[in-house]
């Protein structure tokens, strides 16, 4: 069990060798520039003896990765006990052991790719998760969502420095404590998930933010996760509003500077703060994030 403290306990190191290169090219005048880009790797996650996905990620945090992706795939049930995790750098290859038996390959054959960028997929009934929610009640102070969105959106990531990734962060009332990046969404949903199974984190009071769309995927996710509220910088799909409507998620897009818009869950906000005392988002943020945030 972790003891949450008022800062990150994990944050982006965007001067993590592995995760950038600096590649050459030219711009729109024909000058030479030197950018930064983001490096993807191929990632085998096996449960036990059965391959169960290659993903492509940044790779910094494989354990978190294939612990959360079994479980939001209802691979890895919470009550499992996990004897191994084992992670062959050379092969990137990651073996997931546990006590319980497995046996998936009827639901590897009965698969969903969902609108994730880097071709996330879903498996078994997508709208179980959805029909059998039993999210906690909660609270969201706009005091906290200034103050959250206004730390993340400043704090040094891969998003700022390399752009073509996205974040997600799990907080608890204004403070943020995990802020994972992948070129996935879903993955760095997964590695968020995997971060609390492993530290044994409760889900009932925690705020989930993502610079990415609000999709199914992402509700489907969030609900799974049981946590009752989530936050993006981005806009929505419809289907992800009626499946956070649904199941009684608390779903707030276009979260940037004063604004947001709450389209599922408004009941869990409280009003205590004036917007015209929040800054607005900086330029140079907001240009980042037309590239970005899709």
């Amino acid at each position: 069990m972790v003891t949450l403290s008022r800062d990150y306990l994990i944050r982006p190191n965007p001067a993590d060798p592995r995760l950038t290169e600096r590649v050459s090219g030219i711009d729109h005048t024909g000058a030479a520039v030197t950018t930064s880009v983001t490096v993807e790797r191929a990632l085998t996650i096996f449960l036990n003896s059965q391959e169960i996905v290659t993903a492509m990620t940044i790779n910094d945090y494989p354990e978190f990765l294939a612990l959360g992706y079994l479980l939001n795939q209802n691979m890895l049930r919470p009550d499992d006990v996990v004897t191994s995790v084992d992670y062959d750098a050379d092969v990137s290859v990651i073996v997931v052991r546990t006590q319980r038996a497995t046996n998936y390959e009827e639901k590897l054959r009965k698969k969903v790719q969902t609108s994730g960028c880097a071709q996330g997929t879903v498996f078994g009934d997508l709208m179980d998760v959805i029909e059998q929610a039993r999210l906690p009640d909660a609270q969201l102070r706009t005091s906290w969502l200034y103050a959250l969105t206004r730390r993340i959106n400043t704090t040094p990531s891969l998003y700022l420095e390399a752009g073509a990734i996205h974040g997600c962060v799990l907080a608890h009332e204004d403070v943020p404590l995990v802020y994972m990046e992948d070129v996935g969404r879903h993955n760095a949903v997964d590695k968020i998930a995997g971060w609390m199974l492993r530290n044994h984190v409760a889900a009932h009071d925690k705020i989930f933010y993502t610079t990415g769309r609000l999709t199914s995927e992402m509700v489907i996710k969030a609900v799974r996760m049981e946590i009752p509220i989530l936050v993006s910088r981005s806009g929505f799909t419809a289907w992800g509003v009626e499946l956070a409507r649904k199941a009684n998620l608390t779903l707030i897009g276009r979260a940037r500077g004063k604004r947001f818009v709450a389209l599922a869950g408004e009941d869990r906000i409280v009003f205590d703060h004036d917007p015209d005392a929040v800054e607005e988002e900086s330029t140079k943020l907001r240009r980042k994030a037309a590239v970005n945030d899709d």
